[in-house]
């Protein structure tokens, strides 16, 4: 589906990638018929959607409304949505995710600890927008016997993806969630096969993607990770010694694309100019790589033409701008997104009633 020089090659002219964005409106881990018209208006031609972070069981669950595909009930409400994005052209790929630690028992079946790679307890944070504390359970640590169970919800979760007619996955390897939580050093304190050396530490995402591989084919998987992050205090020692080991790891299961997050979006909200940190990650890698974390229209533009990525990922960008590959075609003004309804449960305000560009009255100017 994905070259090394061109990617898909309906866009190759614009490059554009829609990145998971959490958006916390699929009412009891469903997804609503609202996201028909969300998705939909972000399509393009031959653009490539990636959903926002849906669990793959009853224990990956952290914030509210959040989608889910382990049940029937909702890989059959999956399915309008993403009819929907391939009526318009587009290429659609589902995230699969597992919070681990990042969560607390009432989000929990019958109110359990959050699993983990550790027993860390998570430090009460304010919440993104800034009202109220999000408060995390201590969680247990996996003993190694269930971790293949673990594993083997992510294998179930992209066969119920293909049910619901979605192109491929990507798996949530970043951002302090569950895969992270083993891949990092500043989490992973185990002493088993799991925890220890980087080899060990990067086990856990390693088996994901084999498992998910044997599933549906490489061909349909990509992979998401973020090795200078230190979301949800989870840091590494040598983010730049990870990254590499996972990008040339990866090579071994063929997978469509590496999706990296750069480190100017280690801390929120300040944009650190750091243009060469993915490269070595990118030229170890034989796929498409796939790069995000904080790019306007000048750093993407600059990105791949120099090489550093084959496409580039846009968050709040593209969430308030659904025809941004069009504006930036254009170079035309973008619509100001705002932080504060990011994750409010209004599915029209913030959500769908962003304007498109009125392309009449720009030529008349």
């Amino acid at each position: 589906m994905f070259s090394r020089d061109g990617c898909i090659d309906l866009i190759i002219h614009c490059r554009v990638v829609l990145a998971p964005l959490t958006r916390q409106k699929s009412y009891g881990n469903v997804p609503q018929p609202h996201a028909i018209l969300y998705y939909s208006q972000r399509t393009s031609k031959g653009g490539l959607l990636i959903t926002e972070a849906t669990g793959v069981s009853d224990t990956a669950q952290r914030y509210p409304d959040t989608p889910g595909i382990w049940t029937k009930e909702q890989v059959e409400a999956w399915k309008p949505i993403v009819n929907a994005v391939h009526a318009k052209g587009g290429i659609f790929f589902c995230q699969i995710w597992h919070v681990g630690r990042v969560s607390n028992s009432g989000f929990q079946p019958n109110g359990q600890a959050p699993i983990s790679s550790n027993d860390k307890p998570l430090t009460p944070e304010i919440h993104s927008n800034g009202i109220g504390v999000a408060q995390f359970t201590p969680p247990r640590q996996l003993r190694t016997d269930e971790i293949p169970e673990i594993v083997n919800d992510f294998r179930l979760a992209p066969r119920n993806a293909m049910e619901a007619g979605f192109d491929g996955v990507e798996i949530h390897g970043a951002h302090g969630y569950q895969t992270d939580q083993f891949s990092k050093d500043q989490v992973n304190n185990r002493t088993d096969q799991y925890g220890g050396s980087l080899k060990n530490r990067c086990r856990f995402a390693l088996d994901i993607v084999e498992a998910v591989v044997d599933e549906i084919g490489a061909d349909k998987v990509g992979i998401r990770f973020s090795p200078f992050a230190d979301y949800m205090e989870s840091g590494d020692s040598n983010p730049k010694e990870l990254g590499l080991y996972l990008a040339n790891a990866l090579n071994k299961y063929g997978i469509v694309y590496c999706h990296m997050s750069e480190p100017r979006m280690k801390t929120v909200g300040e944009k650190i100019e750091t243009p060469d940190s993915l490269v070595p990650m990118r030229k170890a890698f034989n796929g498409t790589f796939i790069a995000s974390g904080g790019y306007d229209r000048e750093d993407g533009n600059k990105a791949v033409a120099e090489g550093r990525a084959d496409l580039v990922a846009f968050g709040r960008w593209f969430l308030a701008n659904p025809d941004l590959p069009k504006r930036f075609e254009l170079n035309a003004p973008l619509n100001k997104y705002i932080r504060e309804t990011f994750y409010v449960s209004d599915t029209v305000l913030c959500y769908t009633h962003y304007p498109f560009l009125d392309i009449t009255a720009l030529v008349s100017d």
